[in-house]
């Protein structure tokens, strides 16, 4: 089941002002279709959610991203080569985001290599990295998912121009706090339910 579209559908419908009728009127389809999709037993393909995005007046990309999202918990990583970092990193990450996998990594090549066997929701990447840049890294990790919403962390602020060429969804300056994860939470290009005060 997929709760996350269920509860998007439902609510892009509502603010529209249609019934499940109606939608399903405006979609060629059964109410019963509409139901389905609204009780998360089923999804719509790609084709219904080009047809539902033009219906409600929605970026597409809206619900597709909607579409991706299961209901098990998303997977959020943090790679910084400095182990002080991650010590400090991880328990904020978890508490912001109580629903989400939270792993950290010192070298970016053990991170290509979990992105490839698990779909990263949210990468945090430190920008100077031993092995490769944290541009490189963002770029390794856009190829495995193109998906996967990336932040940049650094203490220097004369990055940030190059770290928005890549892609990226945020930058925020060291040491991670509650308050700087929560407003890069707020601007993700593929937003993800991972619990605390999300919607």
């Amino acid at each position: 089941m997929n709760q996350y579209f269920s509860e998007t559908l439902k609510k892009l419908r509502t603010k529209c002002g249609l019934s499940q009728q109606t939608l399903a009127e405006k979609m060629y389809v059964t109410k019963a279709t509409v139901s389905r999709w609204e009780s998360g037993v089923r999804l719509p393909d790609a084709i219904m959610i080009t047809r539902l995005s033009e219906i409600l007046d929605v970026d597409v990309n809206v619900l597709l991203s909607a579409a991706a999202e299961s209901d098990e918990c998303p997977n959020v990583i943090l790679v910084d080569d400095r182990k002080l970092i991650l010590t400090g990193g991880l328990p904020v990450l978890e508490k912001v985001m109580p629903n989400a996998a939270v792993t950290g990594f010192t070298e970016a090549p053990d991170a290509i290599e979990y992105a490839k066997k698990n779909r990263v929701a949210l990468a945090f990447l430190d920008i100077e990295l031993r092995e490769m840049t944290g541009l490189e890294l963002c770029r390794a990790l856009l190829d495995i998912n193109p998906r996967t919403n990336v932040i940049y962390l650094t203490a220097y602020s004369n990055y940030a121009l190059d770290a928005w060429s890549t892609g990226a969804s945020g930058f925020m300056l060291k040491p991670i706090t509650p308050e700087g994860v929560r407003e890069q939470l707020e601007n993700l290009r593929y937003p993800f339910r991972y619990g605390g005060n999300n919607v």
